[in-house]
């Protein structure tokens, strides 16, 4: 494992050039072109990028390229990651730290690699937070597999939006205390493998009906309430010593002077607020410097960059113009400026590499077990009861999946076949897979599929089964069901424990962490 000098000789080694490429973070996409990886190589080499962020591929990546381009399917992504980083770090004149965001593990970005609950999962789940931290704790485990010292995780954004297009499903749910229990628990589970978490989306990205990579959230409440909501899992954490905080893009006039700018291109946010207020001492991260919703504001290249250093932040991730914006910062920046962040990054760099975040470890962990202890704990039973259940399944009943698959006519077709299959039946349990996690276009299910639910709901007497994102009971006339078992995920594991629920093997434990309309 390399070794990195300590900050006293690297601020004496490092020209002033070099110390700013230390606080780029640009993304790198593990299927790139052979073409694509070799300007990053030289982008590393000729502008001393202290680090990467990993992403699946431009196909997939947020705002610029999502939905342009058809997304390539790589069963091999943990190998080729692997060999790209070993290939930038022998680019780098000094080591990168690399991260990633694997919120929910490295299947957030990787195919074939461990895939773990929503946040929105964990959240269901009372007074068992030891399941949370062996989350945490398995995720880092394939972090450090991966070669990865720095996971972007966890959204400490308390969602109390049901609109939220952005963060929704990401979030612990709806309560302040336990959002808190539950990041902590992550963290904690984290530290335990000596990879670095960052908690986000400061100041509090979970009140917005707006998605930050297309248009500017602007969230209108008073700073009390903020002190009292939004901001208490930050401070809490921040007081318990955490190393990073990721600032997101949305504009929060009560804590910006009345302007509603992005926090973060917002000094009152960063070096008001986070710094001085709450007392921060870590390391300030942007959110991604590519979404729209501040880039589109600095047509000129370098612009933004020098911004969101300027505002406060030590770390510029995503940034798309790093030369550009190297040299702006060099032109004008205060040393002190530049030496105050180069510490806190290098020193965040060290941490990494001194305790020990990169092993030798060459196998990932077997989700499905602990899947199947989180799946046991989080089942909701969100309307009914355990005996109504009971009752409902002594009666002849038939049960139907919907699980919108192919085109437009062979779902119409699956839809007319389901219809005859319950022609005759009064009593149908409905298993319920949304098409999509994220709410944009409904879910993914077609109108025609959302009149036929609603069909079923007004006509027979059901009991619904949904695995997946329970937001997408505020599209449906769900309040109709005679019961409602909320599985939220469509892993083997989540599904097994669904199907023994209905056969009364085992009982619904969770609690629901969010408020649907």
């Amino acid at each position: 494992m390399p070794k990195i000098p300590s900050y006293i000789k690297a601020t004496k080694t490092l020209s002033l050039v070099e110390k700013i490429g230390q606080l780029f973070m640009p993304a790198a996409f593990i299927n790139d072109t052979e073409t694509e990886i070799q300007a990053l190589e030289n982008l590393i080499k000729e502008a001393c990028i202290g680090g990467l962020c990993f992403f699946h591929s431009r196909a997939s990546a947020a705002t610029n390229f999502e939905g342009k381009k058809e997304i390539v399917y790589n069963q091999h992504s943990l190998i080729t990651l692997k060999k790209l980083i070993a290939r930038y770090q022998a680019a780098a004149k000094y080591p990168l730290l690399i991260s990633i965001d694997a919120e929910w593990g490295l299947a957030m970005r990787m195919e074939n690699t461990p895939q773990y609950p929503y946040a929105i999962t964990l959240g269901a789940i009372t007074d068992n937070n030891k399941l949370i931290y062996d989350v945490g704790r398995n995720i880092a485990h394939d972090c450090k597999v991966a070669g990865i010292h720095w996971n972007l995780a966890p959204v400490v954004d308390i969602n109390n939006n049901p609109d939220n297009p952005v963060i929704g499903y990401r979030s612990f749910g709806a309560s302040k205390t336990n959002v808190l229990q539950k990041a902590k628990a992550f963290i904690e589970g984290a530290k335990s493998e000596g990879v670095l978490s960052c908690i986000k989306h400061f100041p509090g990205h979970g009140d917005t009906a707006t998605d930050s990579h297309l248009g500017l959230p602007i969230i209108k409440k008073t700073k009390e309430e903020l002190w009292n909501n939004e901001l208490y899992p930050f401070k809490e954490l921040i007081q318990e010593g955490i190393e990073a905080v990721m600032v997101g893009h949305l504009a929060v006039p009560a804590l910006s002077n009345g302007k509603a700018i992005s926090a973060t291109i917002s000094k009152d946010i960063i070096k008001g607020v986070l710094r001085n207020e709450l007392g921060f001492t870590g390391v300030v991260i942007s959110d991604a410097l590519n979404m729209h919703s501040v880039s589109k504001n600095f047509p000129t290249k370098g612009d933004l960059e020098w911004h969101a250093f300027d505002a406060g932040n030590d770390v510029l991730c995503f940034a798309e113009h790093p030369k550009e914006g190297i040299a702006t910062i060099l032109k004008n920046a205060k040393n002190h400026q530049i030496e105050a962040s180069f510490k806190r990054v290098w020193e965040l760099k060290q941490k990494a590499y001194q305790q020990g975040a990169i092993s030798n470890a060459t196998s990932l962990t077997n989700a499905y077990t602990l899947n199947t202890k989180l799946a046991h704990e989080s089942l909701t039973l969100l309307k009914g009861t355990e005996a109504e259940i009971g009752r409902f399944i002594t009666v002849p009943y038939k049960t139907i999946l919907l699980k919108p698959e192919g085109d437009k006519t062979a779902r119409e077709l699956h839809v007319r076949q389901l219809a005859k299959e319950i022609a005759e039946a009064d009593h149908v349990v409905l298993q319920l897979h949304p098409p999509q996690v994220k709410p944009k276009g409904n879910f993914g299910f077609s109108a025609l599929e959302i009149d036929f639910i609603n069909g079923l709901l007004a006509t027979k007497k059901v009991m619904l089964y949904l695995y997946g994102n329970p937001y997408a009971l505020n599209i449906l006339q769900s309040l109709e069901a005679d019961i409602i078992v909320i599985v939220y995920q469509k892993l083997p594991s989540f599904e097994q424990h669904g199907a023994d629920h209905l056969n009364r093997k085992v009982i619904a434990k969770g609690q629901l962490p969010v408020s649907l309309k």
